[in-house]
C-alpha cells in the first residue's frame, strides 16, 4: 500500500484543542491511535516522517490572525521580539511584556497551550495582571507574530528557554519569578523547571500548572479509549509525568474539575508524583479554561502561598554528573 492512501484521510482528522472554549468534541482526538496505526504499518522511514509532519500539524493545530474575542493591548503592554543567533534567518519570537504598577511586583513567565496565539490568552493575562503580577508572554515560533518553521516539542522548548532569558532580565530577583503553563505549556513549563531546579541558588521561585496532562499518549489514550501503545509511537512525548518529580522548586497545580478534555486525574497524578512543598487546586465547575475565575480567592491565595512556600533543600551534582553522588 503506497504511503499516499494512509496519510490522506488524516488530512481531513482534527485535534481536539486544549485551549479554546470553542472545543472540538472529544471524539476528534481518536487521529492520535489512527496516526499510530498508520505508522506500524508503514515501516519505511518515509513514511515516518511525512506522518510525523502531520502528526505535529494535528498536535498544535495553529490557527491563523488574531482570536475572534481579542479587542485590542492594553496601553501598558510592550511588544518585543527575540532573535538569538540560533534561530535561521526570518525566524523570531514574538512576545509581551505587562509590568504591574507596583515596580518591585513579582512577575510570572507565562507559556501557553496549542491552537490559539497571544491574541487568545490575554484574558488570563489580563487576569494574572489584576492579580497583582507582571506578565512576561510569548507566542512559540510558528504561532501568530514568531516567524518559524510547524512547531514541535524540540522547537517550544527551546524557545521556553530563549524566553526565560528575557524574563531574568525583567525580572533581576530570583524570588520574584514564577513559571506559569496552562494546557500543553504546563509540559513546557515543567520541562523548563527542571533545568532550572538544577542550577545553584535556584533562579526562580516556584511553578504554576493548569490544566495539563501527564504526557500526550495519555490523554489521547483516555480520549480514544485505545488499547495500542500510543506512549511509544508518538515522536511528540510531552512526558511531564516522567520529569516532575526533579523540578525541585515550590508547586502549584490547578485543574478545573469539569474539564471534560484534560481529566483532572492527570493534574492529580503529577501533583502525587511532585516532591514538596506543592499544593493542588481543583476547581468545581470550571472547564478546562476558566479555572482561575472561577477560583477567584482561592487562587490568589494558592499563589500567595506558593510565594512564601519554603524552598527545598537544593540538589548538588558532582562531577560524577549524577544526583546524590559525593
Amino acid at each position: 500500500m503506497g504511503v499516499g492512501h494512509l496519510v490522506k484521510p488524516l488530512l481531513h482528522l482534527h485535534l481536539g484543542t486544549f485551549m479554546s472554549s470553542r472545543f472540538l468534541p472529544r471524539l476528534r482526538l481518536r487521529w492520535l491511535p489512527l496516526l499510530c496505526m498508520a505508522l506500524l504499518i508503514v515501516g519505511l522511514p518515509v513514511g515516518c516522517s511525512v506522518l510525523q509532519q502531520k502528526e505535529r500539524e494535528l498536535v498544535f493545530r495553529i490557527e491563523p490572525g488574531t482570536a475572534s474575542w481579542y479587542s485590542g493591548l492594553p496601553k501598558a503592554v510592550q511588544e518585543f521580539e527575540l532573535k538569538p543567533a540560533s534561530f535561521k534567518s526570518g525566524q523570531n519570537i514574538h512576545g509581551w511584556w505587562y509590568p504591574a504598577g507596583n515596580k518591585d511586583a513579582p512577575a510570572v513567565l507565562y507559556l501557553h497551550g496549542v491552537r490559539w496565539n497571544l491574541t487568545g490568552q490575554l484574558f488570563r493575562i489580563e487576569q494574572l495582571h489584576a492579580l497583582g503580577y507582571s506578565v512576561l508572554a510569548i507566542d512559540y515560533r510558528g504561532f501568530g507574530q514568531s516567524q518559524g518553521d510547524l512547531p514541535s516539542e524540540t522547537t517550544v522548548y527551546e524557545d521556553a528557554r530563549i524566553a526565560w532569558e528575557r524574563f531574568k532580565l525583567l525580572q533581576p530577583d530570583p524570588s520574584k519569578r514564577l513559571i506559569y503553563g496552562h494546557s500543553l505549556g504546563g509540559a513546557v513549563a515543567i520541562d523548563l523547571a527542571v533545568e532550572l531546579g538544577q542550577q545553584t541558588p535556584l533562579p526562580v521561585r516556584g511553578l504554576v500548572i493548569e490544566s495539563t496532562f501527564t504526557s500526550l499518549a495519555d490523554v489521547a489514550t483516555a480520549v480514544a479509549n485505545t488499547s495500542l501503545p500510543v506512549r511509544w509511537l508518538l515522536s511528540q512525548k510531552f512526558d511531564s509525568i516522567d520529569k516532575i518529580a526533579d523540578i525541585h522548586m515550590p508547586l502549584l497545580v490547578v485543574h478545573g474539575l469539569d474539564d471534560r478534555y484534560v481529566p483532572p486525574r492527570f493534574s492529580q497524578q503529577l501533583f502525587e508524583a511532585a516532591e514538596e512543598p506543592k499544593r493542588l487546586l481543583l476547581v468545581p465547575g470550571a472547564s478546562h479554561n476558566n479555572s482561575m475565575s472561577l477560583a477567584g480567592r482561592s487562587y490568589r491565595q494558592a499563589l500567595d502561598h506558593l510565594m512564601q512556600a519554603r524552598m527545598p533543600a537544593q540538589v548538588v551534582t558532582h562531577s560524577t554528573g549524577r544526583k546524590g553522588d559525593s
